[in-house]
């Protein structure tokens, strides 16, 4: 047989084997199971404290996988600065980076006291009217939910969900349907999903905080907790959330952001 021959020859059997190799990958790549998706989520959000424990729970995050959500206002931390302030920026990038979600908490910590004629009474914890009692217009309580929204994205890159979290999840029908004129949608969280971290220490100690959880927590549940508290002694992260994260997911459940919810999916997914 002519040389030329034998090589044509040979170069065939080469393409079928290789094609014959590339089918087998390809069947073994659509035969491998996909990444399960989370069929029983609980909804992990965290809002803004005095940022103590924050590194902290970002690497218990990270080292699980978790993705929760994070409701910002600019409150007091224990270097004395803020947590919307540049110190604190290069933490939110990272965890923006992550694929965390956002919503916001007022820039000032306002918490609902009453409605008035002039619109709603509220008592800021921070910035320069703490702990006095003020009224704010609905304009005036819009532009409080959108200066986290602006800072994050300054911070960030990205842009907030239309989501928020009234300070001590105090609301009322005039403040939900100011905030809603202007976008926001209010996002609570469940009874079992109050995990405890702003209660004395003194008197529910950690451990009988993680076994309520454990026992109460149902798929579908909103979780709510700080990224720290002034006023317990026994700092909740640290002893809590790691085995609170293993725990649940030992029961089946998994973790999703408030952009998965089924009723805050599209404020969540709605940039400001």
């Amino acid at each position: 047989m002519h040389p030329g021959c034998r090589v044509v020859v040979h170069s065939g059997w080469a393409v079928a084997v290789w094609a014959a190799l590339a089918l087998m990958v390809a069947q073994a790549v659509n035969a491998a199971p996909a990444v399960a998706a989370c069929e029983r989520p609980v909804y992990l959000s965290f809002d803004t404290g005095h940022m103590g424990v924050a590194p902290l729970v970002a690497e218990v995050l990270q080292r699980h996988g978790v993705k929760a959500t994070f409701f910002l206002a600019n409150e007091r931390t224990l270097s004395g600065g803020s947590s919307l302030d540049e110190t604190w920026a290069p933490w939110w990038k990272a965890r923006a980076a992550e694929g965390h979600a956002f919503g916001s908490h007022t820039w000032d910590h306002d918490s609902w006291v009453a409605d008035t004629p002039g619109g709603l009474r509220v008592k800021p914890s921070q910035g320069p009217q703490a702990r006095k009692l003020r009224t704010l217009t609905p304009s005036a309580y819009c532009a409080e939910l959108d200066k986290p929204a602006q800072r994050l994205q300054a911070m960030t890159g990205q842009r907030m969900g239309s989501i928020f979290r009234a300070p001590g999840g105090k609301t009322s029908p005039a403040l939900l349907q100011a905030a809603a004129a202007c976008g926001w949608t209010h996002v609570g969280w469940a009874a079992a999903g109050f995990l405890g971290d702003e209660l004395p220490s003194d008197k529910v100690s950690n451990a009988q905080l993680l076994q309520r959880a454990l026992r109460d927590i149902h798929q579908g549940d909103v979780l709510m907790a700080h990224l720290g508290i002034w006023s317990r002694q026994d700092a909740w992260a640290p002893a809590v959330l790691e085995p609170l994260i293993t725990g649940l997911q030992a029961k089946g459940l998994c973790f999703a952001t408030l952009r998965e919810h089924p009723q805050y999916r599209a404020a969540a997914l709605t940039p400001r």
